[in-house]
């Protein structure tokens, strides 16, 4: 008698999906996309997130494809495999670990900030610790009451980030927003384009991570047609929330005042309504769950992405095991959340090229985004070629110019944060490449082993 192994569990609906893809997103929007207002001024950030809004809006309604005809928990993995063979399929892999496993430290230290001001007696490191540890024994518990907790905490931080925009709305001034606009530059000209260049990480951050929807396609009851739906009302859904937590922000008094802080919205509110308003109070609150969506949901997308790489022998055959009772990837969880709680507490004592080590991690969080943003549009147009007859429930409209436009913008905004951050660009580089040629090694060595036997 044997026993069937565990699988995935589909689970997953359509709402489900949508909360995902926006959780996952969600806390960029309330901090450290203001440090974009440092670099280049109101005006040239909105430029740069014009240009990465674009860019992004270009590749979900593109990347859809791909997660509708190949619906498999390595996501970006599975198509370049598919499109570029083994070796592209393993870069591409962990250019998109690399975004999953070192975003999720910087959001919970955010959240250990956050409780450290209201708890004082509460150490940050430890509240950020206790967050990754709660959410991943979350997230091993089910998938469906990992999605549903998604959701609901999805649906929360929304309804405060309306809330936030409907209360500072009468002090809103364009006169306001403008003042100063171009940052240090004092008009529109090279300056300014540097600047605008120089923010687009801080641009990404209002949406960077939104493409993990698609490592949950496997636990998604009806794929083809949930998954279209949550990535396309996902993305318009942030768009709609960036550019207009944006512009509130900015237009409710001095920008200025706002362009280095970790608490943009609060700050913003204060203003506004003064430091003892009941209002500002459930903003401080209800901040949280913005925190907590995308550190759930980025959780979430890590252990499916190693789970992935596991099972296809890339990564430890270990880590791609299911639990027997819950059947999620426990390993591939447990795993990344020791990664990311080692970065929590050498938060303070690494330093990397003159930046803190949190402040490090979000880089290579793009450069790792950006990689794979590409790697896509490249197995897209592949694909198209080499593999006519896959299924596709859904296709890229406006094809090829639409997944063109995605393509080259992915290019441009990579070209600019290595311009930016050149050194780190080669400590990422050279990771990836040590990375690969070390499991590869790994892989050949068990294999002759088995052999001889």
């Amino acid at each position: 008698m044997t026993t069937e192994a565990p699988k995935l569990e589909k689970k997953l609906g359509a709402f489900h999906l949508w909360g995902i893809a926006v959780g996952l997103v969600i806390s960029g929007e309330y901090f450290g996309w203001s440090y974009g207002w440092a670099t280049a001024g109101t005006l040239g950030f909105l430029g740069a997130t014009c240009l990465v809004a674009a860019m992004y809006t270009a590749f979900i309604f593109s990347f859809t494809e791909l997660t509708c005809a190949i619906p498999h928990a390595g996501g970006p993995f599975a198509y370049a495999s598919r499109a570029l063979g083994r070796t592209g399929g393993a870069i591409t892999g962990l250019a998109t670990l690399v975004e999953f496993i070192f975003a999720p430290p910087a959001i919970a230290l955010a959240i250990g900030a956050y409780m450290n001001v209201q708890f004082p007696s509460l150490p940050p490191k430890l509240a950020a610790c206790g967050a990754y540890l709660l959410f991943m024994t979350l997230n091993i518990a089910g998938v469906h009451i990992a999605a549903s907790f998604e959701l609901v905490i999805t649906i929360a931080a929304i309804v405060e980030l309306l809330v936030f925009m409907a209360v500072v709305a009468p002090s809103f001034s364009w006169a306001h927003f403008t003042a100063m606009g171009w940052g240090h530059a004092p008009h529109f000209g090279w300056e300014a384009m540097g600047g605008l260049f120089a923010a687009i990480p801080f641009a990404i951050w209002f949406f960077l991570a939104i493409e993990g929807v698609a490592m949950a396609a496997e636990e998604a009851r009806n794929p083809r047609r949930s998954i279209p739906i949550a990535y396309l009302a996902g993305v318009l859904t942030l768009v709609a929330l960036a550019f207009g937590v944006m512009i509130f922000a900015g237009g409710s008094g001095d920008w200025t005042q706002l362009a280095n802080l970790n608490d943009p919205l609060p700050q913003a509110m204060k203003r506004v309504v003064g430091p003892h308003s009941p209002w500002l109070s459930m903003l401080v609150w209800l901040g949280l769950f913005g925190l907590v969506a995308s550190l759930h949901g980025i959780i979430m997308g890590y252990a499916r992405q190693i789970y992935a790489l596991a099972r296809a022998s890339i990564l430890p055959a270990w880590l791609g095991t299911l639990h027997p009772r819950f059947h999620t990837p426990h390993r591939a969880t447990l795993a990344g959340g020791v990664i990311g709680i080692v970065a929590i507490f050498a938060d303070d004592i690494v330093s990397i090229h003159g930046q803190p080590l949190t402040a490090t991690l979000v880089t290579l969080s793009v450069f790792g985004a950006l990689t794979m943003y590409c790697a896509s549009m490249i197995s897209l147009f592949r694909l198209r070629r080499i593999a006519p007859e896959l299924e596709r429930s859904y296709r890229a409209p406006l094809y090829p110019f639409l997944p063109g436009f995605a393509l080259v913008g992915a290019l441009i905004c990579l070209s600019a944060v290595i311009y930016y951050n050149f050194v780190l660009f080669l400590y990422y580089v050279t990771f990836i490449l040590l990375a690969y040629l070390f499991l590869a090694g790994i892989k050949k060595t068990a294999t002759e082993t088995v052999k001889e036997r």
